[in-house]
């Protein structure tokens, strides 16, 4: 594994209604399916995230430990935390874990900004009709 030191800015929007260790764990997965983080690079250490963000370090240790279960992050004592090379593990019961976690940070991050759930299916019905007429 190569040791590169790539930066990875983490940000929080505390006034999302989204955990914060969701937003961790969104960023890292965001930042994976962008290529902004790729296999082998390094995360902050726990410490120096939560200094980063100003938060517990025991909601990095929460985040982190959720990927490193999915099998997005490796954790080695005394070198770090890395992407992980290994495909994430993802089986029927865990993909709709994703899904109802999805759904519920999207129903959460919507009723924060004044939307109901009504809004949202209104949305993905649209959605679906705009699909729907490029094919």
């Amino acid at each position: 594994m190569t040791l590169r030191r790539r930066i990875h800015r983490f940000r929080l929007d505390l006034q999302s209604g989204v955990p914060v260790y969701r937003q961790i764990i969104d960023q890292v997965r965001g930042g994976i399916a962008s290529g902004a983080l790729e296999i082998g690079d390094q995360l902050p250490t726990v410490r120096q995230l939560a200094v980063d963000l100003s938060i517990n370090p025991n909601t990095v240790v929460r985040a982190y430990r959720e990927l490193e279960l999915g099998g997005l992050l490796e954790t080695h004592q005394g070198t770090g935390t890395f992407i992980s090379a290994q495909k994430p593990k993802s089986g029927g019961a865990e993909r709709e874990r994703q899904l109802t976690q999805i759904v519920g940070d999207c129903v959460s991050r919507a009723g924060a900004a004044g939307f109901t759930v009504e809004n949202l299916i209104e949305q993905l019905r649209e959605l679906i009709a705009e699909r729907h007429q490029r094919r």
